[in-house]
């Protein structure tokens, strides 16, 4: 009889020790350096986003303002370090002709934005103000051009408009204008979702019409080069990237774009509450969420076979998740609230981002204020910071910090029918010598215990911040916009080349080792 029980006996030992969380770090086999382009944001002229979100008007007396920009705006968007900012769309960039923002704004013609609300602009919102405003963050502007409904003379000499600083038609005008010196913008979008509101293109064609408006942009930006951004595809069409990596030479092109939204369909009323949610329902959500990283991997992969030097970047410019918008506002607005569920997704698609950072090297969440996942809310002149901002200025520890591989094992978290990952997690040591280790517990049912085994790194002191909330539901409003927020961590302890990290359930963690 005991000879029976002891393969029983060895077998649940053998199920406990892997079903254990944990972290290996390996240091010294850091060499990647994770761009701070992979934390960009995206300002679409999209519900309220620009007007009433970014911009008040330069007449606004009650919202304190620079030039029409909203201040509170301005100083929480730099410091949780936005390094650049994709404008103007979207599905709008396609119908945007940018000649019709610029000069006397009592002069601008009006525009029907046909594509979120069917609400009318007057343009007061255009190229000096975003790029002046961009200049105000302290951020590079990403400019998108119009490939769907204008022409290759209109991109041209918007190039020319922002960038060349002697003597030319567009540099000229641009001087009537009120500006002398360039503003230098070196990231530029042929076009956004060609195989959809971009133009329903099949990827031969767009490929062809790359090449086209490509050619026609120049190469240089002062002394850099220009970064020329091809659409690209949605979440798995991989085919549309063999084309493009097929069809496009690689001294055309800097980047090709990869979008992927986490919602529930695309149908109506299919995408769900942005509050009102069940745990499986939150389940749902981190299971799409968590497909970047195949659809990283498997796009990363054919673009080895073109580019094996990866040179050309795999820009993820829009991603994050989309619900219902919130009752009584515009469907075409997109307006949601942002909760901890928000929060995870974030934390856990940053570190994906973490470890495909050899390919992946820009990256925009849709979309800064007052749309889809948005940082920042307003309404009037309450501004209110949401979970999914707190995650990111977090994590802005790794910016531009060398990303440490690590091998995790992990539990699995349980809900309905899915079965997820309970840990994600990702390292990096910055220039400082200072190593951040990013921990998120996408369970929401349990705290996670985790052991992180810190090879190659040697530091003095550990100290932590968590976000976290009672539940997943929870969200920070104009009544309560703190309800939400980060705190010291001490759920921590060090031994030796061993940590031993107690995460909550739906928690954040960020530690940093120096």
């Amino acid at each position: 009889m005991k000879k029976q029980l002891l393969p029983l006996l060895l077998a649940a030992l053998t199920l406990s020790a892997t079903a254990q969380n944990r972290v290996t770090i390996n240091a010294s086999d850091g060499k990647t350096v994770i761009s701070r382009h992979i934390y960009g944001h995206f300002a679409e002229h999209l519900g309220r986003c620009i007007y009433d979100g970014f911009y008040v008007g330069e007449a606004n007396t009650k919202i304190p303002n620079k030039n029409g920009v909203r201040l509170d705006v301005i100083e929480a968007l730099k410091k949780m370090k936005i390094p650049n900012l994709r404008w103007p769309g979207g599905c709008f960039a396609d119908t945007y002709h940018w000649k019709d923002g610029i000069g006397p704004k009592a002069k601008r013609p009006k525009i029907v934005n046909t594509w979120w609300g069917g609400v009318t602009e007057d343009n007061s919102f255009g190229t000096h103000d975003f790029l002046n405003m961009c200049e105000l963050l302290g951020t590079e502007p990403y400019l998108a051009g119009n490939v769907g409904s204008g022409t290759v003379q209109d991109l041209s000499d918007w190039v020319q408009y922002v960038n060349f600083p002697s003597n030319s038609p567009m540099s000229t005008l641009r001087q009537q204008n009120g500006r002398k010196t360039p503003w230098n913008v070196r990231y530029w979008g042929v076009g956004n979702e060609a195989w959809g509101c971009g133009g329903n293109m099949t990827a031969d064609y767009y490929a062809n019409i790359y090449r086209q408006y490509a050619t026609f942009m120049g190469s240089q930006v002062g002394k850099e080069t220009i970064f020329r951004i091809a659409s690209g595809a949605s979440s798995d069409d991989f085919n549309w990237t063999e084309t493009l990596m097929k069809n496009i030479p690689g001294k055309m092109v800097e980047g090709v774009a990869l979008h992927h939204y986490s919602t529930f369909g695309w149908g109506p009323n299919e995408k769900g509450s942005a509050t009102e949610f069940t745990e499986t329902d939150y389940a749902h959500t981190m299971n799409e969420a968590l497909k970047m990283d195949t659809f990283v991997q498997k796009h990363s992969e054919i673009m080895d076979k073109y580019d094996p030097q990866k040179k050309i970047a795999l820009v993820v410019d829009e991603w994050g998740a989309w619900y219902e918008v919130e009752p009584k506002t515009n469907p075409g607005f997109l307006y949601q609230q942002n909760t901890m569920r928000d929060a995870i997704l974030t934390g856990a698609t940053l570190n994906i981002f973490h470890k495909h950072a050899e390919r992946v090297r820009m990256a925009n969440l849709a979309q800064a204020v007052n749309v889809l996942q948005a940082v920042i809310l307003t309404k009037g002149d309450k501004m209110l910071l949401t979970p999914t901002y707190h995650v990111l200025e977090m994590y802005n520890v790794h910016q531009d910090a060398t990303m440490l591989p690590i091998d995790l094992k992990t539990e699995d978290y349980t809900s309905g029918k899915y079965k997820l990952p309970a840990i994600s997690a990702s390292a990096s040591r910055d220039q400082a010598g200072k190593v951040h280790i990013s921990l998120v517990n996408i369970d929401a049912g349990k705290p996670q215990t985790v052991t992180v085994n810190l090879k190659g790194v040697s530091a003095s002191s550990l100290t932590g911040r968590i976000l976290t909330s009672a539940k997943v539901q929870d969200h920070n409003t104009f009544e309560q916009p703190n309800k939400v927020k980060p705190v010291s961590f001490n759920g921590a302890t060090r031994n030796g080349d061993v940590l031993t990290v107690t995460l909550p359930p739906v928690s954040v963690v960020v530690l940093e080792m120096k």
